[in-house]
Order: C-alpha cells, then structure tokens, then sequence
C-alpha cells in the first residue's frame, strides 16, 4: 500500500468514526447519520483501529461510543454484503472475511483494558445490537430500541447472538433471537441488556459521566479486574475462584493497592501510580 493509498484510508475511517479525547476519555462517534450508521467495512476497521490504540495508550482511561444521528447502528452493510453476490464464489469469501473482521473487533473490545461504554440514541438492531451487548457498560436513551431482526430476513443473527448470550439470560436471549420484535429501553434495562434508561438527551451526559467516574480510578487495578471478569465468567465455579483468587494477589503486589490501602488507613485521597 503506498503513502497516498493509506493517507486516503485513513481520512475514509476518519470520516465514518469521530474520535475525540478528553480527561482520559475516549469518546468515538459512528458517523454514517444517512446509512443509518451501519457496519460497513471501513467502520468497523475504524473501530477496530481506534480499541487497539486505546488499548495501548497509557493516557486513556476509558472509552464511549456514541452515533450521530437518529440510529445508533442498523447492524452489518446489507447493500455492502449483497454486492458480492456476484463474486465467482458467491460472496462465501467476502462474508467469512467480513464476518471474522468484525468478530474481531467486537472481541478487541472485551478484550481493551479500558472500560468501553455505548452511549446509545435511537434503534440498535443486529451487529449494532451486538455492538451494545459487547461494550462493558451501556447507557440508553428512553425512547431507544434494541432488536436481533434477522430471522425476518433469513439471515439468523448467529454472531450478535454470541454478546447476546452472554450478557441477557437464555430465555430472554432467545426471545429476541427467534421472535426478532423491537424491545424497549425500560425492558433493555430489565433484559441486562443496558445498564441504566435516561432522557434522549442525557444520554451522553451520562456515559462520559460514568467513564469520569472510571478514569479517577486506578487503571492498573481496573486492568486487573476488566480481564479477570472476563477471564473467569466463562470458567467452572472452582476454576473461576482459582482465577479470581490469584488476580486479587497480584493486585496487591501492584502500587496503587499499597497507595490505596495507606490512603484508606490514612483517611486521605488515594494518588494514583497506574501501576
């Protein structure tokens, strides 16, 4: 790929995903308004661009991934998907590549030891769906919506149902999965699908909010705990407390226990190290 050819790639990610920094933050805007900010390709390379960096930078402390305009996410690119229909192997190629890269980015997600929060306006349908279930926290506007509209289509929503699954209960899960109806923000919250419903625009607001509350958090114990949980969820009972117990030794061995157990003794406000 030569200079000119990857100056042009990155002003297209730029333009699909905003980043703005502040205090710690990273906040990402999906910014496709028209398409109804669906998953394209250059979207979702963006955001796998833009977790990895935040996942590397020391500065950052926590990330939000908010949308312009009045859909948060449609899921995948059905126009993007369906022109390889003429492709010599029938797209196969194409929607395995599309389908592992977004796989990717969804895990590059979990797997950041920056906290991420969707800050979520409007519908969230499909991958976009699954974009919110993967994120660590969730905000919702109350009149928001989420829905698994696949089966509608034919198209079974087989990779939103892995952040699915492991965030809302089986039975629910299902629900959504098989009947593919809109739920609403309230019914969201009751599903554990996201973690508060507020006024359209507080929603923001509200997620910087919380990543604030995180970033005045020691990040090095906040990488500690993102991973284990993650770590130890999908582990046996016995197994998941091996895991846990051995996190909560190596955390005390970092700085910011020893500072935070003196300042707790001490009655003081903890200085963060980050290590």
């Amino acid at each position: 790929m030569n200079d000119s050819t990857t100056s042009a790639t990155l002003q297209a990610n730029e333009s699909v995903l905003l980043c703005e920094k502040q205090d710690g933050i990273n906040l990402l805007t999906l910014n496709r308004p028209e398409a109804r900010n669906c998953l394209c390709e250059t979207l979702i390379e963006a955001l796998f661009e833009k977790i990895s960096d935040a996942a590397r930078s020391r500065e950052v402390k926590a990330i939000v991934i908010a949308a312009n305009g009045p859909v948060f996410s449609s899921g995948h690119d059905i126009k993007e998907l369906s022109a390889h229909r003429g492709d010599p192997d029938g797209g196969l190629g194409y929607f395995e590549k599309i389908f592992n890269l977004c796989a990717s980015m969804m895990k590059a997600i979990v797997r950041c030891p920056k906290p991420v929060i969707a800050a979520v306006t409007g519908t969230a349908t499909a991958a976009g769906c699954q974009l919110v279930a993967t994120c660590d926290l969730a905000v919702a506007g109350d009149d928001s919506q989420f829905c698994t509209p696949g089966v509608h289509i034919g198209l079974f929503c087989s990779t939103p149902m892995v952040a699915l699954s492991r965030n809302v209960g089986r039975k629910r899960a299902m629900e959504m999965l098989l009947l593919g109806e809109m739920i609403e923000a309230r019914e969201a919250v009751d599903f554990g699908l996201v973690n508060r419903a507020v006024a359209r625009d507080k929603v923001l607001d509200e997620a910087m909010a919380m990543a604030g509350k995180i970033a005045a958090k020691s990040s090095a114990a906040i990488t500690i705990g993102k991973e284990t949980f993650y770590r130890q969820v999908e582990e046996p009972l016995g197994q998941a407390y091996e895991t846990a117990a051995h996190a909560m030794a190596a955390n005390m061995m970092i700085a910011d226990a020893e500072e935070g157990l003196d300042a707790f003794i001490e009655k003081r406000t903890p200085h963060w190290l980050d290590r």
